[in-house]
């Protein structure tokens, strides 16, 4: 069985390591393609050493100065010739990015008959069709021929809208699959001492997300709003790219400290120490339950639910002043217990390299075979 996969942007290195590592034992060769969707040299170059990732068979650098919509375009022109190249068998993307979607199609279309597709954390739905990352899900797992869910809701989600439950596996979490290999690691660095920061000395901020970011007039309500935190306990803050020039016309309070956007380790450090961790992030709901981190998620929906029905994760909304209110409490809250949610449990990468050989060896029923073999579930109980 030969596939290959794809990853475009950071959060798809954390999903795609587990899956890379596991792929050599289950008896399935992966080819890396790496699109650039987001791409910064130095910084990627960490994070692949980081996670053990090996170097991509195939670099694109679609990513530079280019609208979504290029991007989608341009890898819908180069993908085909790697597939052919590599003669897969299957094409594998993961998560919700525009290079997801991209080889989606380029999996329906490629070729006289279509290639077999499989999407990694299928299923997840915020039901908001104005986010970006929820019409790249809805198209990739319409077209996807195996689909892979990393909570219950997922499967839940694509039963509920008609898809054969023979195509769907519950597999687990692969970004969990990394943090729970690389926590220790990152805990015994040296990130804290070199910014200065104590244990729960500090509350660790993410913004990116467009209702956030993109309108000056709001973000600057959000961090007056903020202020009497950062009066408490600094707000340490890796900027996004796309927030950075945002903050340039703003005033920020004086407790805010700005980072640069943080290596792998060196984040999970950040998180794991936290207060507590304000975000709009999805990948960032999840590893904060693991770890036992209280999260307020700067959102008015999730796709990850099983974080907030656990009570880990508390969605705030997205109203500046209702959000610097419920991080006000925070501070005076005591600290939440980790949670491992089902299959959450650091074997996905092995259950999905499994599920991908046993659909090359024997289609859907050997690739449920042997997932199940290792655990994995169609139906949550």
């Amino acid at each position: 069985m030969k596939a290959v996969l794809i990853v475009g942007a950071r959060p798809n290195y954390m999903k795609a390591a587990p899956i890379l590592a596991a792929a050599e034992g289950a008896g399935l060769e992966l080819s890396l393609v790496h699109t650039g969707q987001h791409y910064d040299p130095v910084l990627s170059s960490m994070l692949f050493g980081e996670l053990g990732l090996p170097e991509p068979q195939h670099k694109l650098e679609v990513g530079r100065g280019r609208t979504p919509l290029e991007q989608v375009s341009e890898l819908c022109l180069k993908l085909p010739a790697i597939l052919e190249e590599e003669r897969a068998d299957m094409l594998v993307v993961v998560g919700d990015v525009t290079s997801t979607l991209a080889g989606s199609l380029v999996a329906a279309k490629a070729r006289e008959l279509p290639i077999p597709l499989a999407h990694v954390e299928a299923g997840l739905r915020s039901f908001d069709r104005r986010m970006p990352e929820e019409l790249n899900r809805l198209v990739t797992d319409a077209l996807a021929d195996l689909l892979l869910c990393s909570e219950p809701s997922g499967v839940k989600n694509l039963l509920n809208e008609g898809r054969d439950p023979e195509n769907v596996l519950f597999v687990g979490n692969t970004m969990i699959d990394t943090l729970l290999r690389l926590r220790d690691r990152a805990e015994a660095g040296p990130t804290l001492a070199e910014l200065d920061l104590a244990p729960r000395g500090y509350v660790l901020v993410t913004l990116h997300r467009p209702s956030n970011v993109d309108d000056p007039a709001h973000l600057q309500r959000l961090f007056d709003a903020l202020a009497p935190v950062a009066a408490r306990l600094p707000l340490v803050f890796p900027v996004h790219p796309r927030t950075r020039s945002k903050l340039e016309q703003l005033r920020l309070p004086p407790g805010l400290r700005l980072l640069e956007p943080q290596p792998y380790l060196a984040f999970v450090a950040l998180m794991q120490a936290a207060a507590f961790v304000l975000t709009d992030s999805g990948g960032i709901q999840e590893e904060t339950t693991v770890l036992g981190v209280r999260c307020l998620t700067v959102r008015e929906n999730t796709e990850r639910p099983v974080t907030v029905d656990l009570g880990t994760n508390r969605m705030v909304g997205i109203v500046p002043e209702e959000v610097g209110a419920a991080a006000l409490a925070a501070l005076d809250e005591g600290p939440v217990a980790p949670v491992t949610p089902p299959l959450w449990d650091g074997h996905a990468g092995e259950r999905i390299a499994a599920g991908l050989a046993g659909y090359g060896a024997g289609g859907l029923a050997e690739a449920r075979r042997r997932v199940g073999a290792l655990g994995g579930r169609i139906h949550h109980d």
